[in-house]
């Protein structure tokens, strides 16, 4: 054994609570390196009456590790825990303090898991594990109110820009419900809809009202409600790590310099206000001048904020906050926005904007998942991009489940482009197969997947502002076949739970140079193969699956042969197919 190799320690997401009665434990070894992983666990105050040996099992790899899991239940809500490690024959065990070749009889040189606090357990939102997100960007989605038109408007459909405004509005987004619901969505994700001066709004001029080319209070009351009576929910996008130049603080501030009763509302260095060199003279997002950033540790500002963020939960009944810039925010103030989202509504859901590895805000106490770029990096590197193998892409899979907290994977906001990114369709070249590959995938893994608008219809488009056109609404123009598609992927989900959080995940093969991909999804009742050929050869994958009848659920233009237990699978260049077997 490669005892360097090992890696455990409590808290964060190798020792956890999942829920009120459960402690998940995790550990980390040289891949293929360990046979068998025990903990031997029990109660410090009654060790001997309470002590058990709890198997773990392989939970996920990555390129270099295997990590090991197992649940413990243990009654009195605390515990103490080592665990044994076995390479045939060959065994050894690991305390908090050394590791020794007899088993370990003093619990006080153990791991240890104080206790169970309730009110401390990590709970996300149950409702998101169930949910489909589409992604609305409301100035390009639908024009339903021309008298609420911006000056200088343009003709739908033209030509998108930095710059310009085409009238999309809410009462548009009310308009297309229908068209949402017969999509199958339940869950709507709006990039910012209060004051500003540009066209995506994440320059705020008023946190508490809605933008006057987009409706107003009473608007978005109505849309949350028509959207709620169709059991679809309503999560906002908030910008608190900067405001926009024609925020009034912001405003006298540059007016009135130091004298200014704001200027501690921001991070000035040096007045008055101005921009040298391409650099303002104060902190900004990025180095855009009608960015400033706020200073979130400030009492005033951050009471300001608090204020905002309940009062749009609470008094208009949204469901939660994508949360942009969210990783630039200071810690402290996230603990607490999280403490009055959650007073106002605990089904809330807090997303945070993360590009990266995302762990330190998903412990409970601030975010209950982050925008998952490291999901989408690794989705379109393999099926879009053809620059990662099989067997590198399930370790990049594998290297993000090792790092969260189970409870944050099975809430995690899975995209494959927005707003910020080109679109799927443009990064896969106009190549369908691809993006078709790419969406099976993201609808079958665990999480919560998300569509940006106009993907399901054929929307292409490259980097901002391309892929930030208007949504196609001429059904002449659409791509239905995509359409229907995207509809059938939704209804596959919502009718089998193992494809959701309540399915654990396998993959069955992944082969190093491979382009086939066999991921298998199971829960107590059924168990799931989605097998993926991104190659422009047919191939034939060949499974070891035992007994029992497999239905296929989703796919096209393949063939399977069984015999013995081996289920043959032929499928065409970047062919797909579903498959279910009941579990007795």
């Amino acid at each position: 054994m490669l005892l360097e190799a090992i890696f455990h320690q409590p808290k964060r997401n190798w020792a956890y609570a999942y829920d009120k009665d459960t402690i998940r434990l995790r550990l980390r070894a040289k891949k293929n390196d360990l046979t068998e992983v025990h903990a031997l666990t029990g109660d410090k105050y009654a060790w001997d009456r309470t002590k058990e040996l709890v198997p773990l099992t392989k939970y996920t790899s990555d390129s270099m590790f295997d990590y090991y899991e197992g649940e413990v239940k243990p009654p009195y809500h605390r515990l103490k825990y080592s665990f044994l490690l076995k390479n045939g024959t060959e065994q050894i065990w690991m305390t908090e303090t050394d590791f020794q070749t007899h088993e370990p009889d003093d619990p006080g040189h153990m791991f240890q898991f104080p206790y169970i606090h309730p009110g401390a357990v990590f709970t996300p939102p149950a409702w998101v594990k169930d949910a489909i997100f589409y992604q609305i960007f409301p100035e390009r989605f639908a024009k339903g109110n021309p008298d609420l038109d911006p000056e200088h408007v343009e003709p739908w459909g033209g030509e998108p820009t930095p710059f310009n405004f085409f009238g999309g509005d809410l009462q548009g987004v009310i308009d297309h419900l229908d068209y949402l619901e017969e999509l199958g969505i339940n869950a709507i994700y709006f990039t910012p809809i209060f004051e500003a001066t540009t066209n995506h709004k994440y320059d705020t001029e008023d946190y508490l009202r809605v933008d006057r080319h987009f409706g107003d209070a009473d608007t978005v009351k109505r849309l949350v409600e028509l959207c709620h009576a169709r059991g679809i929910r309503v999560l906002l996008d908030a910008v608190f790590n900067h405001s926009g130049k024609t925020f009034a603080p912001f405003v006298d501030v540059q007016q009135n310099g130091e004298k200014s009763k704001y200027k501690d509302w921001f991070h000035v260095h040096e007045f008055p206000l101005d921009v040298k060199d391409g650099i303002p003279t104060y902190e900004t997002f990025g180095f855009e001048a009608h960015m400033p950033k706020l200073n979130t540790e400030n009492p005033e500002v951050k009471a300001y904020l608090l204020e905002v963020a309940e009062y749009w939960i609470k008094e208009v009944g949204t469901d939660g906050w994508r949360l942009d810039v969210a990783d630039e925010v200071d810690n402290a103030f996230w603990r607490d926005f999280r403490r009055v989202v959650k007073a106002a509504n605990p089904d809330a859901y807090i997303l945070g904007e993360v590009w990266n590895e995302s762990s330190s805000w998903l412990q409970g106490d601030q975010f209950d998942a982050s925008m998952n770029y490291p999901f989408t990096e690794a989705v379109n590197r393999f099926f879009v991009k053809d620059v990662m193998h099989a067997e590198q892409f399930v370790s990049s899979i594998g290297r993000q489940l090792s790092r969260y907290p189970l409870q944050a994977s099975e809430v995690a906001f899975n995209l494959l482009d927005s707003h910020d990114t080109p679109r799927l369709l443009t990064l896969c070249e106009g190549d369908q197969r691809k993006l078709k590959l790419a969406a099976l995938f993201q609808f079958s893994y665990m999480g919560a997947p998300c569509i940006y608008y106009g993907d399901e219809i054929g929307l292409d488009g490259d980097h901002d502002p391309g892929c930030r056109k208007c949504m196609e609404w001429d059904e002449t123009k659409q791509d239905r076949e995509l359409f229907t598609y995207y509809q059938k992927l939704i209804a596959l989900r919502h009718a089998h739970p193992a494809l959701r959080a309540e399915g654990s995940i396998r993959f069955l093969q992944a082969r190093e140079g491979g382009s086939q991909l066999v991921m298998e999804r199971q829960d107590d009742e059924e168990r799931i193969l989605i097998l993926f050929n991104r190659s422009e050869e047919t191939a034939i994958v060949e499974l070891e699956v035992g007994a029992g009848e497999w239905t296929e659920l989703f796919g096209e233009n393949y063939r399977t042969a069984k015999e013995e237990g081996i289920l043959a699978v032929e499928l065409p260049a970047y062919g797909y197919v579903v498959l279910s077997t009941d579990i007795a």
